[in-house]
Protein backbone atom coordinates (compact mmCIF):
# COMPACT_ATOMS: atom_id res chain seq x y z
CA UNK A 1 0.00 0.00 0.00
CA UNK A 2 1.18 3.52 -0.76
CA UNK A 3 0.12 7.06 -1.65
CA UNK A 4 0.23 7.98 -5.34
CA UNK A 5 -0.01 11.33 -7.11
CA UNK A 6 -3.02 11.41 -9.43
CA UNK A 7 -1.12 13.66 -11.85
CA UNK A 8 2.52 12.57 -12.13
CA UNK A 9 2.25 9.11 -10.58
CA UNK A 10 4.97 9.61 -7.95
CA UNK A 11 4.61 7.28 -4.94
CA UNK A 12 5.04 7.96 -1.24
CA UNK A 13 4.90 5.69 1.83
CA UNK A 14 1.66 5.54 3.81
CA UNK A 15 3.39 6.57 7.04
CA UNK A 16 4.66 9.91 5.67
CA UNK A 17 2.75 13.00 6.78
CA UNK A 18 1.95 14.41 3.36
CA UNK A 19 -1.14 15.84 1.67
CA UNK A 20 0.07 16.66 -1.85
CA UNK A 21 2.80 15.56 -4.23
CA UNK A 22 6.00 17.53 -4.79
CA UNK A 23 4.50 18.49 -8.15
CA UNK A 24 1.47 19.94 -6.37
CA UNK A 25 -0.87 17.14 -7.42
CA UNK A 26 -3.41 15.46 -5.17
CA UNK A 27 -2.59 12.12 -3.57
CA UNK A 28 -4.65 8.94 -3.57
CA UNK A 29 -4.26 5.88 -1.37
CA UNK A 30 -3.51 2.71 -3.33
CA UNK A 31 -4.45 -0.47 -1.48
CA UNK A 32 -3.67 -4.12 -2.17
CA UNK A 33 -6.90 -5.37 -3.75
CA UNK A 34 -5.62 -8.96 -3.73
CA UNK A 35 -6.03 -8.94 0.05
CA UNK A 36 -9.54 -7.47 0.36
CA UNK A 37 -12.30 -9.66 1.73
CA UNK A 38 -15.68 -10.49 0.19
CA UNK A 39 -18.01 -9.37 2.98
CA UNK A 40 -20.86 -8.23 0.71
CA UNK A 41 -23.69 -10.36 2.08
CA UNK A 42 -26.28 -7.63 2.73
CA UNK A 43 -26.09 -8.07 6.51
CA UNK A 44 -24.72 -6.02 9.40
CA UNK A 45 -23.75 -3.08 7.20
CA UNK A 46 -21.35 -0.69 8.96
CA UNK A 47 -18.35 1.28 7.78
CA UNK A 48 -15.72 -0.86 9.47
CA UNK A 49 -17.23 -4.03 7.99
CA UNK A 50 -15.01 -3.09 5.02
CA UNK A 51 -11.83 -2.93 7.11
CA UNK A 52 -9.80 -4.80 4.47
CA UNK A 53 -10.39 -1.91 2.02
CA UNK A 54 -9.30 0.77 4.53
CA UNK A 55 -5.57 1.51 4.85
CA UNK A 56 -5.54 2.22 8.61
CA UNK A 57 -6.36 0.26 11.74
CA UNK A 58 -9.60 1.18 13.46
CA UNK A 59 -8.66 3.28 16.46
CA UNK A 60 -11.42 5.87 16.87
CA UNK A 61 -15.02 5.09 15.95
CA UNK A 62 -18.40 6.51 16.95
CA UNK A 63 -20.23 3.73 15.06
CA UNK A 64 -20.44 5.70 11.83
CA UNK A 65 -21.76 4.29 8.58
CA UNK A 66 -24.56 1.80 8.10
CA UNK A 67 -26.83 4.69 7.13
CA UNK A 68 -30.35 4.04 5.79
CA UNK A 69 -30.95 3.40 2.11
CA UNK A 70 -34.59 4.37 1.54
CA UNK A 71 -36.73 3.38 -1.43
CA UNK A 72 -38.60 6.66 -2.02
CA UNK A 73 -41.71 5.49 -3.85
CA UNK A 74 -43.70 8.73 -3.61
CA UNK A 75 -40.88 10.69 -5.21
CA UNK A 76 -40.48 7.90 -7.76
CA UNK A 77 -44.04 8.75 -8.78
CA UNK A 78 -43.34 12.50 -8.87
CA UNK A 79 -40.19 12.01 -10.96
CA UNK A 80 -41.75 9.22 -13.06
CA UNK A 81 -38.96 6.79 -12.27
CA UNK A 82 -38.80 3.02 -11.95
CA UNK A 83 -36.36 2.81 -9.06
CA UNK A 84 -35.15 5.62 -6.81
CA UNK A 85 -33.33 5.48 -3.48
CA UNK A 86 -32.00 7.96 -0.94
CA UNK A 87 -28.82 7.14 0.98
CA UNK A 88 -29.33 9.31 4.06
CA UNK A 89 -25.94 10.28 5.45
CA UNK A 90 -27.58 12.57 7.99
CA UNK A 91 -27.98 9.45 10.15
CA UNK A 92 -24.26 9.40 10.99
CA UNK A 93 -23.19 10.23 14.59
CA UNK A 94 -22.69 13.97 14.10
CA UNK A 95 -25.34 14.21 11.39
CA UNK A 96 -23.33 14.18 8.17
CA UNK A 97 -21.26 12.04 5.81
CA UNK A 98 -18.10 13.71 7.14
CA UNK A 99 -18.01 11.13 9.95
CA UNK A 100 -16.98 8.46 7.45
CA UNK A 101 -13.82 10.30 6.51
CA UNK A 102 -13.18 11.45 10.04
CA UNK A 103 -13.06 8.00 11.65
CA UNK A 104 -10.30 7.08 9.19
CA UNK A 105 -8.42 10.42 9.24
CA UNK A 106 -8.39 10.72 13.03
CA UNK A 107 -7.38 7.05 13.33
CA UNK A 108 -4.51 7.82 10.94
CA UNK A 109 -3.55 10.91 12.95
CA UNK A 110 -3.19 8.75 16.05
CA UNK A 111 -1.25 6.18 14.06
CA UNK A 112 1.17 8.95 13.05
CA UNK A 113 1.51 10.21 16.62
CA UNK A 114 -0.27 13.51 16.05
CA UNK A 115 -1.63 15.49 19.00
CA UNK A 116 -3.44 18.33 17.23
CA UNK A 117 -5.75 18.52 14.20
CA UNK A 118 -7.02 21.46 12.15
CA UNK A 119 -9.55 22.15 9.39
CA UNK A 120 -11.27 24.90 7.47
CA UNK A 121 -15.00 24.41 7.39
CA UNK A 122 -18.43 25.60 6.33
CA UNK A 123 -19.75 23.58 9.28
CA UNK A 124 -20.00 19.82 8.90
CA UNK A 125 -16.27 19.11 8.79
CA UNK A 126 -15.79 21.21 11.90
CA UNK A 127 -18.49 19.39 13.84
CA UNK A 128 -17.24 15.97 12.80
CA UNK A 129 -13.55 16.66 13.37
CA UNK A 130 -14.23 18.14 16.80
CA UNK A 131 -16.25 15.08 17.87
CA UNK A 132 -13.70 12.53 16.72
CA UNK A 133 -10.76 14.55 18.05
CA UNK A 134 -12.51 14.73 21.41
CA UNK A 135 -13.00 10.96 21.42
CA UNK A 136 -9.31 10.56 20.55
CA UNK A 137 -8.11 12.96 23.25
CA UNK A 138 -6.69 15.37 20.68
CA UNK A 139 -6.81 19.16 20.42
CA UNK A 140 -8.81 20.51 17.47
CA UNK A 141 -8.78 23.87 15.71
CA UNK A 142 -11.32 25.18 13.21
CA UNK A 143 -10.96 28.19 10.91
CA UNK A 144 -14.34 29.36 9.63
CA UNK A 145 -15.58 32.21 7.41
CA UNK A 146 -17.27 34.72 9.72
CA UNK A 147 -21.06 34.67 9.45
CA UNK A 148 -21.03 31.91 6.82
CA UNK A 149 -21.57 28.84 8.97
CA UNK A 150 -24.91 27.42 10.11
CA UNK A 151 -25.51 27.84 13.84
CA UNK A 152 -26.31 24.16 14.41
CA UNK A 153 -22.95 23.07 13.03
CA UNK A 154 -21.02 25.77 14.87
CA UNK A 155 -22.72 24.75 18.12
CA UNK A 156 -21.61 21.16 17.62
CA UNK A 157 -17.98 22.08 17.05
CA UNK A 158 -17.98 24.30 20.12
CA UNK A 159 -19.58 21.78 22.48
CA UNK A 160 -17.14 19.09 21.35
CA UNK A 161 -14.32 21.37 22.49
CA UNK A 162 -12.82 22.72 19.26
CA UNK A 163 -11.11 26.11 19.30
CA UNK A 164 -12.99 28.24 16.76
CA UNK A 165 -11.14 30.89 14.75
CA UNK A 166 -13.51 33.02 12.60
CA UNK A 167 -11.88 35.01 9.79
CA UNK A 168 -13.01 37.89 7.61
CA UNK A 169 -13.01 35.89 4.38
CA UNK A 170 -14.60 32.89 2.67
CA UNK A 171 -14.01 29.14 2.91
CA UNK A 172 -11.24 29.20 0.33
CA UNK A 173 -9.36 31.83 2.37
CA UNK A 174 -9.80 29.65 5.46
CA UNK A 175 -8.46 26.57 3.70
CA UNK A 176 -5.36 28.43 2.49
CA UNK A 177 -4.63 29.48 6.07
CA UNK A 178 -5.17 25.96 7.37
CA UNK A 179 -2.76 24.51 4.84
CA UNK A 180 -0.09 27.03 5.82
CA UNK A 181 -0.63 26.42 9.54
CA UNK A 182 -0.45 22.67 9.02
CA UNK A 183 2.76 22.92 7.01
CA UNK A 184 4.57 25.36 9.30
CA UNK A 185 3.30 24.25 12.72
CA UNK A 186 3.00 20.48 12.26
CA UNK A 187 -0.74 20.31 13.00
CA UNK A 188 -2.46 17.43 11.19
CA UNK A 189 -4.70 18.71 8.38
CA UNK A 190 -8.13 17.07 8.26
CA UNK A 191 -9.76 18.66 5.19
CA UNK A 192 -10.50 16.38 2.24
CA UNK A 193 -7.15 17.21 0.60
CA UNK A 194 -6.03 14.60 3.15
CA UNK A 195 -6.28 11.33 1.15
CA UNK A 196 -7.28 9.30 4.20
CA UNK A 197 -10.51 11.29 4.52
CA UNK A 198 -11.65 9.93 1.18
CA UNK A 199 -10.76 6.38 2.23
CA UNK A 200 -13.57 6.57 4.76
CA UNK A 201 -16.02 8.27 2.42
CA UNK A 202 -15.56 5.68 -0.32
CA UNK A 203 -17.43 3.19 1.90
CA UNK A 204 -20.69 4.79 0.75
CA UNK A 205 -20.15 2.85 -2.50
CA UNK A 206 -19.56 -0.38 -0.59
CA UNK A 207 -22.74 0.07 1.47
CA UNK A 208 -24.89 0.80 -1.58
CA UNK A 209 -23.66 -2.35 -3.34
CA UNK A 210 -23.91 -4.41 -0.16
CA UNK A 211 -27.51 -3.31 0.51
CA UNK A 212 -28.84 -3.57 -3.05
CA UNK A 213 -26.82 -6.54 -4.25
CA UNK A 214 -26.12 -4.69 -7.49
CA UNK A 215 -24.76 -1.36 -8.72
CA UNK A 216 -27.33 1.32 -9.65
CA UNK A 217 -27.16 3.16 -12.95
CA UNK A 218 -26.67 6.60 -11.40
CA UNK A 219 -25.30 8.15 -8.22
CA UNK A 220 -26.46 11.76 -7.78
CA UNK A 221 -24.94 13.91 -5.06
CA UNK A 222 -24.17 17.50 -4.03
CA UNK A 223 -20.69 18.83 -4.80
CA UNK A 224 -18.93 21.35 -2.57
CA UNK A 225 -15.23 20.69 -1.96
CA UNK A 226 -15.63 17.75 -4.37
CA UNK A 227 -14.19 15.05 -2.13
CA UNK A 228 -17.29 12.89 -1.80
CA UNK A 229 -17.96 12.35 -5.50
CA UNK A 230 -14.29 11.43 -5.92
CA UNK A 231 -14.36 9.05 -2.96
CA UNK A 232 -17.53 7.22 -3.98
CA UNK A 233 -16.18 6.75 -7.50
CA UNK A 234 -12.96 5.34 -6.03
CA UNK A 235 -15.04 2.88 -3.99
CA UNK A 236 -16.87 1.58 -7.03
CA UNK A 237 -13.62 1.34 -9.02
CA UNK A 238 -12.06 -0.73 -6.25
CA UNK A 239 -15.07 -3.06 -6.23
CA UNK A 240 -14.64 -3.55 -9.97
CA UNK A 241 -10.87 -3.96 -9.85
CA UNK A 242 -11.18 -6.49 -7.03
CA UNK A 243 -13.57 -8.53 -9.18
CA UNK A 244 -16.76 -8.05 -7.17
CA UNK A 245 -18.67 -6.06 -9.82
CA UNK A 246 -18.55 -5.39 -13.55
CA UNK A 247 -20.95 -2.48 -14.02
CA UNK A 248 -20.02 1.02 -12.81
CA UNK A 249 -22.50 3.84 -12.15
CA UNK A 250 -22.55 7.28 -13.71
CA UNK A 251 -21.40 9.88 -11.19
CA UNK A 252 -23.60 12.99 -11.39
CA UNK A 253 -22.59 16.02 -9.36
CA UNK A 254 -24.92 18.89 -8.48
CA UNK A 255 -23.82 22.39 -7.51
CA UNK A 256 -25.82 25.44 -6.47
CA UNK A 257 -25.92 28.09 -9.19
CA UNK A 258 -24.26 30.62 -6.92
CA UNK A 259 -21.38 28.28 -6.09
CA UNK A 260 -20.77 26.28 -9.25
CA UNK A 261 -17.17 26.58 -10.47
CA UNK A 262 -17.05 22.93 -11.56
CA UNK A 263 -20.52 22.57 -13.04
CA UNK A 264 -20.28 25.87 -14.90
CA UNK A 265 -17.00 24.86 -16.52
CA UNK A 266 -18.42 21.45 -17.43
CA UNK A 267 -21.61 22.83 -18.98
CA UNK A 268 -19.79 25.59 -20.84
CA UNK A 269 -17.13 23.13 -22.08
CA UNK A 270 -14.27 25.30 -20.84
CA UNK A 271 -11.33 24.98 -18.48
CA UNK A 272 -12.01 25.04 -14.76
CA UNK A 273 -11.58 28.34 -12.92
CA UNK A 274 -12.42 29.24 -9.31
CA UNK A 275 -15.48 31.30 -8.43
CA UNK A 276 -14.33 34.27 -6.30
CA UNK A 277 -17.47 35.00 -4.23
CA UNK A 278 -19.71 31.93 -3.97
CA UNK A 279 -23.17 32.48 -2.49
CA UNK A 280 -26.09 30.09 -1.88
CA UNK A 281 -28.54 29.11 0.85
CA UNK A 282 -26.89 25.68 0.74
CA UNK A 283 -24.09 26.64 3.13
CA UNK A 284 -22.39 23.23 3.08
CA UNK A 285 -21.55 23.60 -0.62
CA UNK A 286 -20.84 27.34 -0.63
CA UNK A 287 -17.31 26.79 -1.97
CA UNK A 288 -15.74 28.64 -4.87
CA UNK A 289 -12.52 26.67 -5.34
CA UNK A 290 -13.00 22.96 -4.52
CA UNK A 291 -9.68 21.44 -3.47
CA UNK A 292 -10.57 18.08 -5.03
CA UNK A 293 -11.85 19.46 -8.32
CA UNK A 294 -9.39 17.47 -10.44
CA UNK A 295 -10.39 14.19 -8.79
CA UNK A 296 -14.07 15.08 -9.18
CA UNK A 297 -13.64 16.00 -12.84
CA UNK A 298 -11.93 12.67 -13.44
CA UNK A 299 -14.70 10.77 -11.64
CA UNK A 300 -17.42 12.40 -13.70
CA UNK A 301 -15.56 11.99 -16.98
CA UNK A 302 -14.48 8.37 -16.42
CA UNK A 303 -17.97 7.33 -15.33
CA UNK A 304 -19.73 8.93 -18.29
CA UNK A 305 -21.54 11.24 -15.89
CA UNK A 306 -21.95 15.01 -15.82
CA UNK A 307 -22.31 18.08 -13.62
CA UNK A 308 -25.41 20.26 -13.31
CA UNK A 309 -26.48 23.39 -11.45
CA UNK A 310 -29.68 24.13 -9.55
CA UNK A 311 -31.11 27.36 -8.17
CA UNK A 312 -31.66 28.05 -4.48
CA UNK A 313 -35.40 27.95 -5.18
CA UNK A 314 -35.10 24.46 -6.67
CA UNK A 315 -33.02 23.33 -3.68
CA UNK A 316 -35.58 24.56 -1.15
CA UNK A 317 -38.45 23.02 -3.10
CA UNK A 318 -36.64 19.68 -3.13
CA UNK A 319 -35.91 19.93 0.59
CA UNK A 320 -39.62 20.40 1.31
CA UNK A 321 -40.57 17.60 -1.11
CA UNK A 322 -38.30 15.09 0.63
CA UNK A 323 -39.73 16.06 4.02
CA UNK A 324 -43.42 16.12 3.09
CA UNK A 325 -43.44 13.10 0.77
CA UNK A 326 -40.94 10.77 2.45
CA UNK A 327 -40.41 12.06 5.99
CA UNK A 328 -36.71 12.73 5.36
CA UNK A 329 -35.45 16.09 6.66
CA UNK A 330 -32.15 17.15 5.12
CA UNK A 331 -30.18 20.38 5.08
CA UNK A 332 -30.43 22.49 1.90
CA UNK A 333 -27.12 21.27 0.45
CA UNK A 334 -28.34 17.68 0.70
CA UNK A 335 -31.51 18.53 -1.18
CA UNK A 336 -29.41 19.63 -4.16
CA UNK A 337 -29.23 15.97 -5.21
CA UNK A 338 -33.01 15.68 -5.56
CA UNK A 339 -33.27 19.14 -7.14
CA UNK A 340 -30.69 18.06 -9.69
CA UNK A 341 -32.45 14.78 -10.40
CA UNK A 342 -35.77 16.51 -11.06
CA UNK A 343 -34.10 18.99 -13.41
CA UNK A 344 -32.24 16.22 -15.24
CA UNK A 345 -35.43 14.19 -15.63
CA UNK A 346 -37.10 17.20 -17.26
CA UNK A 347 -34.14 17.56 -19.60
CA UNK A 348 -34.15 13.85 -20.43
CA UNK A 349 -30.58 13.37 -19.19
CA UNK A 350 -31.71 10.63 -16.79
CA UNK A 351 -34.15 8.01 -18.00
CA UNK A 352 -37.15 6.99 -15.93
CA UNK A 353 -36.18 3.37 -16.47
CA UNK A 354 -32.79 3.75 -14.78
CA UNK A 355 -32.03 2.95 -11.15
CA UNK A 356 -30.71 5.93 -9.22
CA UNK A 357 -29.37 6.57 -5.71
CA UNK A 358 -29.46 10.11 -4.31
CA UNK A 359 -26.89 10.91 -1.63
CA UNK A 360 -28.22 13.27 1.04
CA UNK A 361 -25.20 14.42 2.97
CA UNK A 362 -26.47 16.11 6.15
CA UNK A 363 -29.41 16.22 8.56
CA UNK A 364 -31.92 19.05 8.33
CA UNK A 365 -31.28 20.16 11.91
CA UNK A 366 -27.76 21.07 10.84
CA UNK A 367 -29.05 24.18 9.08
CA UNK A 368 -32.62 24.98 10.16
CA UNK A 369 -32.44 28.76 9.90
CA UNK A 370 -33.61 28.95 6.30
CA UNK A 371 -36.64 26.76 7.06
CA UNK A 372 -37.58 28.97 10.00
CA UNK A 373 -37.37 32.03 7.74
CA UNK A 374 -39.57 30.69 4.95
CA UNK A 375 -42.19 28.75 6.91
CA UNK A 376 -44.47 30.93 8.99
CA UNK A 377 -45.39 29.66 12.44
CA UNK A 378 -49.17 30.10 12.95
CA UNK A 379 -50.38 32.67 15.44
CA UNK A 380 -51.68 31.37 18.76
CA UNK A 381 -55.43 30.83 19.19
CA UNK A 382 -57.60 30.58 22.31
CA UNK A 383 -57.24 27.28 24.21
CA UNK A 384 -60.88 26.25 23.71
CA UNK A 385 -62.46 23.19 22.17
CA UNK A 386 -64.44 25.35 19.77
CA UNK A 387 -61.33 27.04 18.34
CA UNK A 388 -59.33 23.83 18.07
CA UNK A 389 -62.21 21.89 16.49
CA UNK A 390 -62.77 24.71 14.00
CA UNK A 391 -59.16 24.39 12.82
CA UNK A 392 -59.29 20.58 12.71
CA UNK A 393 -62.46 20.40 10.58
Amino acid sequence: MHLKCVECGKEYPMDEVRYTCDCGGLLEAVIDLDKVEDVFDGRDITLWKYQSFIPVKKRISLKEGGTPLYRVRKIEHVAVMRELYVKNEGANPTGSFKDRGMTVAISKALELGMKKVICASTGNTAASMAAYASAAGMESYVIIPEGKIALGKLTQAMIYGAKILPIKGNFDDALNLVMKASSEMGIYLINSINPFRLEGQKTIAFEIYDALGYVPDNIVLPVGNAGNISAIWKGFRELRDAGFIEHLPRMIGIQAQGAAPLASAWKEKRDYSPQPSPETVATAIRIGNPVNWKKAWRAVKESGGFLETVSDEEILMAQKLLATKEGIFVEPASAASLAGLLKLREQGEISGGESTVLITTGHGLKDPEIVVRIIKIPEAIEATEEMIFEVLR
